[in-house]
């Protein structure tokens, strides 16, 4: 196993269901190749209808959960990215930033190579059956609100609304693409727009982020704040991983920036 593996096969809670049947397909053709300083990045993948066991020693439970959270985040940015109909040679570079931005110069490898084959599996699918792959979307969010707590698919959805961001242009097919997953996952618009307003300086994204109007009381503000520090704190996806938990953080840095914009506005 090469030290500096991003990702692995086994997906734990996530290796049944719609997608343990993407991830059958997907990476079983992909972890024979090597990365740039040739390590291997070979993993066995394992289901829960056979193909061999791990001893607990071998595979942790947070490990298949980080794993299946990975491949979770690669698999709806599929659906995301391609929502207009193509993909842009732009959008992959930006996917390209994303990953090692946020996880690092392996991960770059590994996820363009997971990324490039599940659009492919779109395609097939599609063309057997239009629509077929949004209908197997909407089944792995499914999946995933039985399996994941509410805070891990608060950063899931973060990390998508942050790559959809990532080359600048959020088109209007990927903000319905990301209504679509968000809505399939459980959470609600008003955490959405929260996600994709971080990292704004606009006092009225400030607000968006909060996840209140402008109209609310400092009473109002001041609450809003205590339960995004609540519903976002990065010790609640520390499961994930290090990298999921840094980003967790950045995550809070700017809900904490959009706060203090909103009380400096205020002058409270």
């Amino acid at each position: 196993m090469a030290k500096s593996k991003w990702f692995g096969g086994f997906l734990g809670l996530l290796s049944g269901g719609p997608l343990g049947a993407l991830a059958g397909f997907v990476l079983g053709a992909l972890f024979d190749v090597v990365n740039e300083d040739g390590a291997q990045l070979t993993d066995k993948i394992y289901s829960q209808n056979g193909g061999g066991s791990y001893s607990n020693s071998a595979r942790s439970t947070e490990e298949g959960t980080r794993n299946g959270f990975l491949f979770s985040l690669l698999t709806l940015a599929s659906y995301i990215i391609k929502a207009d109909g193509k993909i842009m040679h732009s959008e992959m570079e930006a996917m390209r930033q994303f990953l090692r931005t946020n996880f690092g110069e392996i991960s770059v490898v590994q996820g363009e190579q997971v990324m490039l084959r599940l659009f492919d599996r779109q395609k097939q699918m599609d063309a057997e059956q239009p629509g077929a792959y949004r209908q197997t979307i909407y089944e792995c969010c499914a999946q995933l609100r039985r399996v994941l707590t509410e805070p891990q698919r608060l950063q899931l959805l973060s990390l998508l609304a942050m790559l959809a961001k990532a080359d600048g242009n959020v088109a209007t097919e990927e903000i319905n693409a990301l209504r679509e997953v968000s809505i399939q996952l459980g959470l609600s618009e008003a955490e959405l727009n929260s996600m994709l307003n971080l990292g704004s300086t606009t006092l009225k994204d400030a607000y968006a982020v909060l996840e209140i109007s402008e109209s609310a009381t400092d009473d109002e503000v001041r609450q809003a704040f205590k339960h995004m520090v609540i519903k976002h704190h990065p010790d609640r996806v520390a499961s994930l991983g290090e990298d999921v938990k840094a980003a967790a953080e950045k995550k809070m840095r700017e809900i904490n920036e959009a706060k203090e914009l909103i009380y400096k506005a205020r002058g409270m």
